[in-house]
């Protein structure tokens, strides 16, 4: 789509030459942008020309720039170790999104967007991904991304903000995951999303998005039998943060078939490590 309000398009070298002016908004993929109209937007601002990385592997675990494509993070070789590096592919194909968009839509602006089915949303908070935030007023903070969310479609960034990065740590990465997806349509948006990751000392940690309107995250000391996960979401509400009714899926929907998919995810990770004691034992 044409947007025809524009009328200055910035490519930044620095932080300070990035920092917005009135009717400006960031720019880096695009992909929603140009996808509908921009009311009172009148310059892009392309954080494409600060030139970040795209992945950088430390010590602490993967940082993945917030202008990253999701095409590139899903081909990044396979790390040593990292056993849970295969939930980046199951939650990018998460996206009602082809693999042409792929290569332009960003993981950054995936988050930002906020969306409560956004594919790279899920991703970070079930790998305890943490964000480095600009801050319009010069400052630099981090926080989790599970945490930035306060509704479908909204965040707490205010005006300005521009997040700079993902860090996905070290720990999260050698965890086993387990995922599941559904639809009311085969190619249609998320209708519930459930991801799970159990560490190297067993604990385990539970997640569910798009059925609920910010990520719900739930920790345990060791993977949890039926009955235990199921009272843990109990307490996840109707409206609100919680379980939410839109054209894509009723409220009460949600809440079903996400705990069936919880279960399912429960039970898959429960018996990885039966066999793995299994194993350990022999």
């Amino acid at each position: 789509m044409d947007i025809n309000t524009i009328a200055e398009f910035r490519r930044p070298g620095s932080r300070e030459e990035a920092v917005l002016r009135p009717g400006e908004t960031y720019l880096a993929g695009g992909t929603w942008l140009y996808s509908e109209p921009q009311p009172g937007v009148t310059g892009f601002v392309d954080v494409t020309a600060l030139g970040w990385p795209s992945l950088t592997i430390e010590a602490g675990g993967l940082r993945i720039a917030a202008t990253c494509t999701i095409a590139e993070l899903v081909a990044l070789p396979p790390q040593p170790g990292w056993t849970a590096q295969r939930l980046f592919f199951h939650c990018a194909t998460a996206l009602l999104a082809s693999h042409k968009v792929w290569n332009a839509a960003t993981v950054g602006g995936n988050v930002c967007r906020s969306f409560s089915a956004g594919a790279m949303v899920s991703l970070a908070a079930t790998l305890d991904g943490t964000a480095e935030i600009w801050a319009a007023d010069g400052t630099t903070s981090v926080a989790p991304v599970a945490e930035l969310m306060t509704g479908n479609g909204t965040n707490r960034l205010a005006r300005g903000d521009l997040l700079r990065s993902i860090l996905l740590p070290e720990y999260a990465l050698r965890a086993r995951t387990a995922y599941r997806k559904i639809a009311l349509a085969e190619l249609g948006r998320s209708g519930a999303v459930v991801t799970a990751r159990v560490d190297d000392d067993g604990a385990a940690t539970f997640v569910v998005t798009a059925a609920t309107a910010v990520p719900t995250v739930r920790r345990f000391a060791e993977i949890p039998d039926a009955a235990g996960i199921a009272d843990a979401f109990a307490d996840v509400p109707f409206g609100g943060g919680g379980w939410y009714t839109d054209p894509l899926g009723e409220a009460r929907w949600r809440r079903g078939v996400s705990l069936v998919l919880l279960e399912q995810v429960r039970a898959e990770l429960a018996g990885g490590a039966a066999r793995k004691a299994g194993g350990a034992g022999a």
